[in-house]
């Protein structure tokens, strides 16, 4: 394996020179090989950006025999359409077999995919749609700057991708924070899908970044490997550069470089070579073109090994400390009660040299209740301004890095705005805790653009989150400090009116000192023989209202709160389905939510009863939330009469 000292050898060698270039030319033929074969990938890009892949992975620190290594350099594949590329050097440094990657790329039940995983040795995320890679880089070296570690992180990008809104907010947090040990590096061959960068949207990378406050160094031959090997060096010995400052290095390639009739061809971003043309492309490159049809007898004949792939990330241990308690005369909100548990968890285990709780906040933090965090650890919070979608990825980024990120914003911007930022950090088996409030009718006055109304559904159909909904302050600050203690992708919901505490029989608070959330489990909070409501969030108050007139005149209502919606308390249900008819009531569209969830359990155990969804039908007004849910009988006259209807 190829390894350079860059911070004490200036240039390369012309020994090291020939190497690289044998190197080149065994990973060139991969790319087309591997393509061919699988009858698609992305060849043309994959050659463009060789030179520098070649010339990173022989001067960065990585470890082969453990590509998780602690004090590795991080590499982030952006464009994760370049796999050809990547699996090739990846292959031609030890991580994996040239055997497995050309028989398997791109077959079903392999790790070879065609957008890198992090299931392939050496591979860091998985990469998603493009313009997410620098986020995630960004919060990689955060992590690593935290740690105070001396690891740097690159970030490969297409030219195309800097198209994408989200990497100029990548570019402001890295200045902002003063991200020194991040190096983005820009594969600049002018050429995307639809043909010319300058003919489908004009970017200007290097006065871009250079506006965003990053150092910039332009390589005018990002296909030549002295030149490579110097910008990288310069990028990372400092060399007449503003120092604690993020640094770009544009290198300006060729599509397809190396095979003459590819070279400056669009068609070869996503096109692979046909048998012919690799034949020809393979002697182009010395080689011989009978290795087509040896690599794919092979292929014909190999089996894929499937196993499950573990992928284990590093989660700190979290203290959860002593819950607070909001007494009966409490009236509070569910936000108030996360930024007091917050504000407690900080104290807890952030008074270290390294924090291990972090927050990210969008330009919300007196809103979201973060201010008590930010006062006990100013250097764990992160203002990121308006600037959601990086958030998101920095924050699900640092989550597999050994911290516990919160992220905290509003329910529409905190679920519908960033989905698929949360489905990329399920995908990279991450830790994030994303904590919306101002969720549902209850955000009031801000109106019909504001309601999140849809986020137990959109949450839920990402695999690996947890979906929690607080009944009550109280409740919400067990959920907080259980989500804090305990390792996966959280999301958790909370409305923004004040409420009073919920008490039991006795008049004392239900969720009191003894209370332990566990997921999975529901809440009795009333018994009863004729119906069960069952409900969750801020319409608790309204329920139990509701559920007082109706016994007061004579009915035998139980109430279930159901503030773990994912995983939900099946047996719970079917319990309450059992007993008699069953009213399921929500500040969520009712199908795709806990109405929903509960039909679903009923049908799939077989219980055939009376049931009836209340939730939200229509986009509601701009009003008091008292009024917006009378509006939609989401009150408790409204909430009585459906009941009365139902029996």
């Amino acid at each position: 394996m190829l390894k350079i000292n860059i911070r004490e050898q200036e240039s390369l060698t012309p020994e090291q020179i020939t190497e690289l270039e044998a190197m080149w030319q065994r990973c060139a033929a991969r790319i087309v090989l591997s393509t061919t074969l699988a009858g698609s990938g992305h060849p043309g890009g994959s050659l463009s950006s060789l030179h520098t892949l070649l010339v990173l992975y022989s001067t960065i620190n990585h470890y082969p025999d453990d590509p998780r290594h602690e004090g590795r350099d991080r590499v982030v594949m952006s464009i994760g359409h370049v796999s050809p590329g990547v699996y090739a050097v990846l292959s031609e440094f030890g991580y994996v077999t040239e055997e497995q990657f050309l028989c398997e790329f791109r077959r079903a039940g392999s790790i070879f995919t065609g957008h890198v995983e992090q299931i392939v040795p050496g591979v860091e995320w998985n990469t998603g749609n493009l313009g997410q890679g620098l986020s995630v880089a960004t919060g990689f070296a955060l992590a690593e700057s935290l740690k105070k570690s001396s690891a740097t992180t690159f970030c490969i990008m297409g030219d195309g991708e800097q198209q994408k809104g989200q990497i100029a907010e990548a570019r402001r947090f890295a200045t902002k924070f003063s991200l020194g040990n991040l190096i983005g590096i820009v594969d600049r061959n002018h050429l995307q899908i639809g043909g010319s960068t300058e003919d489908v949207m004009p970017v200007r990378v290097r006065e871009e970044y250079g506006s965003a406050g990053w150092n910039v160094i332009y390589v005018p031959d990002g296909n030549d490997f002295q030149e490579v090997y110097a910008g990288i060096r310069r990028a990372v010995i400092g060399e007449n550069l503003t120092e604690n400052r993020p640094i770009l290095l544009d290198m300006r390639t060729v599509m397809g470089k190396g095979i003459s009739f590819m070279e400056n061809k669009a068609k070869y971003h996503g096109s692979p070579l046909p048998a012919d043309d690799c034949k020809k492309a393979l002697e182009e490159l010395g080689m011989d073109p009978g290795l087509l049809d040896e690599w794919q007898e092979k292929r014909n004949s190999h089996a894929i090994k499937q196993e499950p792939h573990t992928i284990k990330t590093k989660y700190p241990e979290i203290d959860p400390g002593t819950p607070r308690v909001y007494d009966a005369n409490t009236v509070t909100d569910c936000r108030s009660a996360y930024g007091n548990a917050l504000e407690d968890l900080a104290d807890k285990n952030n008074r270290g040299s390294v924090p291990k709780i972090t927050g990210f906040s969008c330009d919300l933090e007196g809103s979201v209740k973060m201010q008590g965090f930010h006062k006990v650890n100013p250097d764990a919070f992160f203002e990121t301004g308006i600037q959601e979608h990086h958030a998101a990825a920095c924050a699900g980024a640092m989550s597999i890095e050994g911290f516990a990120p919160f992220f905290s914003t509003f329910g529409v911007f905190a679920v519908g705005e960033t989905y698929n930022q949360h489905r990329l950090t399920d995908q990279n088996h991450g830790n994030i805790k994303v904590v919306a409030t101002h969720v549902g009718l209850d955000v009031g006055e801000d109106g019909p653009t504001h309601q999140c109304i849809d986020y137990i559904s959109l949450m839920s159909n990402i695999f690996g989150f947890s979906v929690f909904v607080p009944a009550d302050p109280n409740q919400t600050d067990r959920i907080v400090r259980y989500t804090a203690a305990n390792p996966g992708n959280v999301f958790v919901g909370m409305g923004r009116s004040k409420m009073s505490t919920i008490t039991d029989s006795d008049g004392n608070p239900f969720f009191g000192a003894d209370y332990k959330f566990e997921p999975g489990k529901a809440d009795l909070l009333r018994e009863g023989n004729d119906a069960t409501i069952i409900a969750c969030g801020s319409v608790m108050p309204n329920v139990l209202a509701a559920a007082e007139m109706l016994n007061n005149a004579g009915r035998s209502i139980a109430v279930l709160n159901m503030a773990s919606l994912k995983p939900v308390d099946e047996a719970a249900i079917v319990e309450a389905a059992k007993r008699g008819p069953v009213i399921t009531v929500e500040d969520h569209i009712a199908e795709t939510g806990l109405g929903g969830i509960t039909a679903r359990v009923m049908a799939s155990h077989g219980v055939a009863q009376k049931l009836r969804m209340l939730g939200v039908s229509r986009y509601g007004a701009s009003g008091k939330p008292a009024d917006l849910f009378a509006s939609q009988g989401l009150d408790p006259e409204g909430i009585k009469t459906a009941v009365e209807e139902l029996l």
